[in-house]
């Protein structure tokens, strides 16, 4: 795995993992359920990527779609490919929903509904409440 993926915190964090993808636990959480969508290569550009990476590409953001539905019933998504800090390809998945949710006793509000994500006002997760979150949102990923 590539340093990016390890930043975030793999394995510990690790939801899914595909191929070409791993789907991870965002440490921090500016909305419950944010993820990280981690390509495995080491192109640091998302047009230095495989083909056969894009075409997965697809599988997989239907499959979080549907996951997080039903985990966060979000009203919108967004997927943001900053690679400012980390340089290997890689987006933030925020789930957007208007207050709160809450899933194993973590509660967590959207504090910049209406607006670009709140990143850097993100809730901070130790690691036992990144163990419960990965659980949890493993049990609504499709087999």
């Amino acid at each position: 795995m590539n340093a990016t993926i390890e930043k975030f915190g793999y394995p510990a964090t690790l939801i899914v993992d595909h191929a070409h993808w791993v789907v991870l636990l965002r440490p921090a959480q500016p909305t419950l359920g944010s993820l990280v969508l981690a390509a495995k290569s080491d192109a640091t550009a998302f047009g230095q990527l495989d083909p056969a990476a894009h075409a997965e590409l697809a599988v997989i953001t239907a499959a979080i779609e549907r996951a997080l539905a039903a985990a966060v019933a979000y009203e919108k998504i967004n997927y943001l490919m900053l690679m400012l800090v980390d340089p290997h390809v890689h987006f933030h998945v925020i789930p957007r929903y208007q207050g709160e949710r809450s899933g194993e006793g973590i509660t967590v509000s959207d504090a910049a509904w209406g607006k670009p994500p709140a990143l850097g006002d993100a809730r901070a997760l130790d690691a036992a409440e990144q163990a419960r979150l990965v659980a949890w949102l493993k049990g609504y990923w499709p087999d």
